[in-house]
């Protein structure tokens, strides 16, 4: 399957790529090679296979949301590598 090269550029422009010619032929190339690996899936006898909703049976692997005690501030800040009696201390990351 060919893949126009206004479709590469189309992508490349939603992906933010800037491409050369060449790069854009070759991309091209690869879509074009995927694409036609995808149309493979076509060819599949699915009559009788249900859709899938998920890979697994499992409906919510999540826990129930229990409330629990709070810890408190000096547990909080005892394991914290740099830390007054109130606050965590960071790195500025603004100047």
């Amino acid at each position: 399957m060919s893949v126009d090269p206004e479709a590469v550029r189309h992508v490349a422009r939603l992906a933010r790529l800037a491409l050369e010619p060449a790069e854009e032929a070759a991309l091209a190339e690869d879509l074009g090679r995927i694409l036609a690996y995808v149309r493979q899936l076509d060819e599949l006898d699915l009559d009788g296979v249900a859709p899938m909703e998920r890979v697994a049976d499992r409906e919510n692997a999540l826990r129930d949301d229990v409330e629990a005690p709070r810890m408190s501030r000096a547990e909080a800040l005892r394991t914290a590598p740099d830390a007054d009696d109130r606050h965590f201390r960071v790195p500025r990351v603004i100047d």
